[in-house]
């Protein structure tokens, strides 16, 4: 009986990895598709908006919530002069999530 219990403990360990991974994959899509967005909107060119998006990921390794990564991101349009509304750059978060999503096949 304890070799089931422990069977199904590595099973439940294994699905676990995989789901921590794909979170990992889809958090990271999303910053990148988000900063590349950004980047648009910020008129970088395309050589630069690659970087950006790098950064924006980057940053949001650091950052403890989704706020985090769109205030980083604020702070960037209004020091180019870029007024741009808080909902206008949620729906763009929320946009670049669902893209994510898509791209990995994840539900």
């Amino acid at each position: 009986m304890s070799d089931h219990f422990a069977a199904r403990e590595k099973g439940f360990e294994v699905e676990f990895a995989r789901n921590q991974e794909l979170a990992f994959r889809f958090a990271a899509r999303r910053n990148r598709l988000f900063g590349l967005w950004a980047a648009g909107r910020l008129d970088l060119p395309a050589a630069e908006s690659s970087a950006y998006a790098a950064a924006i990921m980057a940053a949001a390794l650091d950052a403890q919530t989704d706020d985090d990564v769109i205030g980083k991101v604020r702070v960037d349009f209004n020091a180019r002069g870029l007024d741009m509304p808080e909902a206008e750059l949620r729906r763009a978060y929320a946009n670049a999530a669902q893209a994510a999503r898509q791209q990995l096949g994840a539900p």
